[in-house]
């Protein structure tokens, strides 16, 4: 065999080595970024949700029975306002979620909402569930002292 038959017979025998690694590789790629792209998007998303339930529950508490209030005596959040004014944010920021007050002066929400995926859609996963919850508790306060 001459030089230039192996020469030739070498070149051949890797003909189209490069496309097979390519349709391998590709598909695990954009796993990969998917991975990255949406886990970062939903992280954002849980972090919202959360941020929406804390302010709900700060808006619930703030919501007080002024009668107490006024003269010193406690301070209670006025539980049907409360719950109300705490369901009104989170409609208005277009999320679902569960508002509970306990005691008179607790107020705890919990928010649940999705996130839709860019690149995971491609393996047919459009959409990743996030949920947030946060608690606010109305305290009345001499000097910064609890009372």
């Amino acid at each position: 065999m001459t030089t230039r038959m192996r020469r030739a017979r070498r070149v051949g025998d890797e003909r189209g080595s490069i496309s097979i690694w390519v349709v391998l590789v590709a598909p695990a790629m954009i796993i990969l970024a998917g991975l990255a792209v949406d886990g970062g998007g939903k992280v954002h998303a849980e972090q919202r949700a959360t941020h929406l339930a804390e302010q709900a529950a700060r808006v619930g508490g703030q919501q007080l029975r002024t009668g107490d209030a006024i003269r010193g005596v406690r301070a209670a959040a006025d539980t049907a306002k409360a719950a109300a004014a705490a369901r009104t944010y989170l409609a208005a920021a277009d999320v679902s979620g569960t508002v509970t007050v306990r005691g008179g002066d607790t107020v705890t929400v919990a928010v649940a909402d999705t996130y839709d995926t860019v690149f995971l859609s491609i393996i047919g996963i459009n959409r990743l569930s996030v949920s947030g919850s946060a608690q606010a508790r109305t305290v009345r306060a001499v000097d910064g002292d609890e009372r």
